[in-house]
């Protein structure tokens, strides 16, 4: 049985997990369009987005980094140093054969929305609303990955500088790690028939 509240003390006596597939740091226009090709051609996917945090009062950050994740592959699409948003991932994001798991997804899709004149996202699963309908308690990346894959994630690279001229391999793996958890967050679940009642 997969629990539906979890504590923090809970938590913190998992033991750690990551990502442990290959990442791949998009950060160039031209090596956007074949792995764009790729995932056009996937059933599911994992998503985040991370923004550089802005510790001043009025000054907000545009997103510097999107995830895009398989079980097995995740995508870190630069969009600082890309320059933008490329069509071919917005298409992705898109296309409505494709659906897109995070959590909070909200916030990362209006951030998305800043960087280009028309975005209509479609097929997005958000893991803390659709969650709470079927009874979790707790939600949250971090909460999630303990109840339902039973292993506590490092959250120590959120508030780093996701514009720096170098991503550490530290950043690199916790930002892969948040999109690569949503999505096997969901498969877990749903194959275990915990969203039976969203998918009736």
């Amino acid at each position: 049985m997969i629990p539906l509240r979890i504590s923090k003390e809970e938590i913190n006596q998992l033991p750690l997990g990551q990502f442990e597939g290959e990442m791949f740091l998009i950060d160039h226009q031209e090596d956007v369009e074949e792995v764009a090709e790729f995932l056009s051609k996937q059933r599911i996917i994992g998503f985040d987005t991370e923004t550089k945090p802005a510790f001043r009062r009025g000054v907000i950050n545009q997103v510097a980094l999107l995830q895009l994740s398989t079980s097995t592959q995740a995508f870190l699409f630069r969009l600082n140093t890309i320059g933008g948003f490329p069509d071919a991932i917005r298409n992705v994001l898109e296309k409505e054969s494709i659906v897109k798991v995070g959590a909070a997804v909200h916030d990362d899709i209006k951030g998305l929305a800043k960087l280009t004149d028309s975005f209509y996202p479609q097929s997005f699963f958000d893991l803390n609303d659709e969650l709470k309908k079927v009874g979790f308690h707790n939600v949250g990346v971090r909460n999630l990955c303990g109840m339902v894959l039973n292993i506590r994630i490092s959250k120590a690279e959120q508030v780093s500088n996701w514009e720096a001229e170098e991503l550490t391999e530290k950043q690199k793996r916790y930002a892969a790690t948040d999109a690569w958890a949503c999505l096997e967050i969901f498969q877990k679940l749903k194959s275990e028939g915990y969203l039976d009642a969203l998918f009736k």
